[in-house]
């Protein structure tokens, strides 16, 4: 379960048997979605499974998170999703009312997130071999000219700032997969960033890196970038936006909300001379309004994240070596 998870050992999975088997540059760059060029258009290309556990929760259900999770995915490379397809993995037995209902909340969030579904396939596989419903969509979308996003491009003098408050997905889900109750609800973030990626484009097409922090949270997306580009990071603890009631269900559970899932935040690296236009774009739009500055990208132990704490120190933030929550997307 723990080469599943986005830590450490996803990241050996990937780079030692996968893309030493496929070979190709486009696929070493291991970005949210690779950049390709077609027929004299520049396009984001990107594909993802969904095997959540349970499949409706609080906020959302598998269906609109494989199509948001895929539009994010494109969003990351500064595209706008146009084209996604969807394939269905059914286990003999599900009701076809829960299909549905999975269907249309996937056709709902295409509809949201401006994006059209336009092929797909279905299998279905024996009792006993599958968990209901997984759900595999790919997408399609143009980047803009003269934009180039990717984490090699973190720069020293980079300011980093996070769409808004974290945790919410991973908190959501596991609190109906375990029956918790914490007090308040916890509702899952997912949602669609092409829009709220689009407005930052507005302010400028230089956004140096973007990444949609889901598997191993907020921390992972760090050390990924912090180890591609070969800079430190260093992130104020204090200025990371956490809900009181995933900061509390956390402080139950044991778990670091740096560490927690998200379906609808961003992290961007920005270079200084555009954070404040960039961050003002960002909070004037509805999924950018928590957008808050956590840290700054720095020349020393590059490769490095780096937190300051409450107290005055710091600490390592290390890759996790699995996932704290499987099953969360």
């Amino acid at each position: 379960m723990g080469h599943g998870g986005g830590g450490a050992l996803s990241g050996e999975l990937t780079e030692h048997l996968f893309a030493a088997a496929y070979g190709n540059e486009t696929l070493a760059a291991l970005t949210d979605s690779a950049a390709v060029e077609l027929g004299g258009a520049r396009l984001a290309f990107s594909t993802d499974s969904y095997v959540v556990r349970p499949l409706f929760f609080p906020g959302g259900c598998i269906g609109d998170l494989a199509v948001n999770g895929t539009v994010n995915d494109l969003a990351m490379s500064g595209a706008r999703a146009a084209y996604l397809s969807t394939a269905f993995i059914l286990e003999e037995g599900v009701a076809l009312d829960v299909v549905g209902r999975v269907a249309q909340a996937m056709g709902a969030a295409a509809s949201a997130a401006g994006v059209t579904v336009a092929t797909g396939d279905t299998k279905v596989v024996e009792s006993g071999h599958g968990d209901g419903v997984y759900v595999n969509t790919s997408g399609i979308g143009l980047i803009p000219p003269g934009v180039d996003i990717r984490p090699q491009r973190a720069t020293p003098g980079d300011v980093v700032v996070v769409s808004g408050p974290i945790g919410a997905h991973g908190v959501a889900v596991l609190s109906v997969r375990e029956g918790l109750e914490f007090g308040s609800d916890v509702v899952s973030d997912t949602a669609p960033l092409g829009g709220l990626v689009a407005s930052m484009l507005e302010v400028t097409p230089d956004l140096h890196v973007l990444r949609d922090p889901t598997r191993g949270g907020l921390a992972t997306s760090l050390c990924e970038i912090a180890a591609a580009s070969g800079t430190g990071v260093v992130v104020t603890e204090s200025a990371v936006p956490v809900p009181e009631s995933v900061a509390a269900a956390c402080g139950f559970l044991g778990l670091d909300p740096l560490y927690v899932a998200n379906e609808g935040r961003l992290v961007a690296f920005v270079p200084p001379q555009h954070a404040d236009a960039v961050l003002a774009a960002m909070h004037a739009h509805p999924q950018g309004a928590g957008a808050a500055v956590i840290g700054t990208c720095v020349s020393e132990h590059p490769g490095m994240v780096v937190a300051r704490t409450g107290l005055g120190g710091t600490r390592v933030v290390d890759l996790p070596l699995g996932e704290q929550l499987p099953r969360i997307c």
